[in-house]
């Protein structure tokens, strides 16, 4: 019983650092950049164990609240980053390891998010110089000396490149986490498939049109080609994995 109640002591005594942390980001007393005391100082402020603050920053760690690094200088200790689809994708990607998010949902989640950001972004374009991130992007990908994991990561940076033109930093950061989620399972599945050179074909042939439609403005061309391309892909992925599980071990 004692040790289910220091147990309980100490989601408390963390939870109430976390809570003040929140605040004092809220009011603006701890920005962006900033570097939060030593574990020793924390522990005598809020007048908790250093075993609790050493938890609180491992937490705010996976959540991508801030960075934790040893040693001394500007870049030691524990500093305020704010990369929230850090955390998010951390967390997906554990859901989906364990099958309580099937991949096929976060396949319809990205198709909801990507066809609304085209849409959006489309109509909110200013110049070609909104879309040079994807541009480059797009340039890389065509280099057809990249392998298969080269060639995932750029498209799901292009992905996410598009998707933050439509202004929303929530969705942007959605997107980011998504893509993250399932880099195992794309991993898997590109890796499976025998027909690659063909497949990647066909992936450069469909950025390639999804990008002609975003300089065109037009956001309904630009939503039905990311539907239809992502659909493809889940469709050539899932056919792969199923080959590879039916081989015999």
């Amino acid at each position: 019983m004692a040790s289910d109640e220091s147990s309980a002591g100490r989601r408390r005594s963390y939870d109430a650092l976390l809570a003040d942390i929140e605040a004092d980001l809220r009011s603006g007393k701890i920005k962006l950049g900033d570097r939060l005391p030593g574990e020793r100082a924390l522990a005598e402020t809020y007048g908790i164990s250093r075993a609790s603050v050493r938890e609180a920053i491992l937490i705010l760690g996976a959540m991508g609240v801030i960075r934790s690094s040893v040693g001394s200088g500007p870049t030691s200790g524990a500093i305020v980053i704010s990369d929230p689809s850090a955390g998010l994708s951390s967390a997906l990607r554990l859901h989906v390891a364990s099958n309580r998010l099937p991949v096929a949902d976060i396949v319809q989640t990205r198709i909801l998010l990507e066809t609304w950001t085209a849409q959006t972004a489309a109509a909110r374009l200013d110049s070609e110089e909104d879309l040079q991130h994807a541009a480059h992007l797009l340039q890389a990908m065509d280099d057809t000396e990249l392998d298969r994991e080269a060639f995932y990561e750029l498209d799901a940076r292009f992905h996410v490149a598009l998707s933050s033109l439509a202004g929303n930093a929530v969705v942007a950061t959605m997107m980011e986490s998504l893509s993250g989620a399932i880099v195992g399972y794309v991993k898997d599945a590109v890796d499976a498939m025998d027909s690659w050179p063909e497949v990647v074909s066909v992936l450069r042939s469909q950025h390639h049109g999804i990008f002609a439609a975003f300089q065109a403005h037009d956001g309904e061309l630009a939503a039905r080609l990311l539907r239809e391309h992502i659909e493809w892909f889940h469709r050539q992925a899932s056919q792969a994995r199923a080959a590879k599980a039916a081989l015999p071990e």
